[in-house]
């Protein structure tokens, strides 16, 4: 059995963990987070999610110390800066961590890397589907060569605040990883007379409309042909499956690390 607390319990990504954590027989919940202030801070988790049973009826708190010695994994899709607070308290505690929080920058990732007995499985994009194509990308990329451009098209719901994706910018790097020997530059956007295409562009593009949970293009542009490898997600419960299934998988490792999704997955 794995215990796992749940932060911005009361957000999109928070709900439909807790949802889907209710119902795995393998999972207890002994936790749910919000900060300090919120108005769900005393609610019972239920009142979220619909859930009227005695698991639902666990409250929502604002403290952390509170719940951190009652769990062995914290699952944690909020802001980066309050996800660097949670891995720091969860790494002094020997605690496990599930990182879903996108818009981390590559520094706060090496620092991440550098902790010493820090556990945990970090990805901007919890979805097994997801996962899967970020290695076909770089399968694509590696076999495909310059011949071929390269383009991303993310698209999100409105409410979205980091843009490119954090998954948009994986995808991208597994491009780079296809091709190392090539200097690539990122191009967000093209306007006026921007002239002719090079060959080390990798466009990466965000569209932010409506109520779309997340959809992801990789154009591989050829002469005469364009292969379009494309992931779209349908529903949160997704990422909330994978972040579980990540969850789990981080209670049976016993030495410190820095994981990714390709490591619970076996894709590495």
């Amino acid at each position: 059995m794995t215990r796992i607390v749940v932060t911005g319990a009361s957000g999109r990504m928070g709900a439909a963990i807790l949802r889907l954590a209710l119902t795995d027989p393998d999972l207890t919940i002994t936790g749910a987070l919000e900060f300090k202030g919120h108005p769900m801070v005393g609610k019972a988790i239920g009142s979220i999610i619909g859930d009227t049973s005695e698991a639902g009826a666990l409250k929502i708190t604002d403290s952390f110390e509170a719940l951190i010695d009652q769990s062995d994994v914290v699952v944690d899709f909020t802001a980066p800066a309050a996800t660097a607070e949670y891995f720091r308290l969860t790494s002094a505690c020997g605690k496990g961590i599930v990182i879903g929080t996108t818009g981390l920058t590559q520094e706060a990732i090496a620092e991440m890397k550098n902790t010493s007995m820090a556990r945990a499985v970090v990805s901007p994009n919890m979805s097994i589907g997801v996962n899967l194509l970020f290695n076909l990308v770089e399968r694509a990329s590696r076999a495909l060569g310059p011949e071929y451009d390269s383009e991303i098209v993310e698209m999100h719901h409105r409410l979205k605040k980091d843009a490119p994706s954090g998954t948009a910018i994986r995808l991208r790097q597994a491009i780079e990883a296809g091709r190392p020997q090539t200097h690539w530059s990122e191009v967000t956007g093209r306007q006026g007379l921007w002239g002719e295409r090079r060959p080390e562009e990798i466009g990466v593009l965000a569209v932010r409309a409506g109520d779309i949970v997340g959809e992801h293009t990789v154009f591989f542009a050829g002469p005469g042909e364009r292969i379009e490898l494309t992931h779209r997600a349908t529903s949160r419960e997704i990422f909330a499956r994978g972040a579980l299934l990540a969850a789990k998988w981080l209670m049976q490792q016993t030495a410190p690390g820095i994981y990714d999704m390709k490591d619970v997955l076996s894709l590495a």
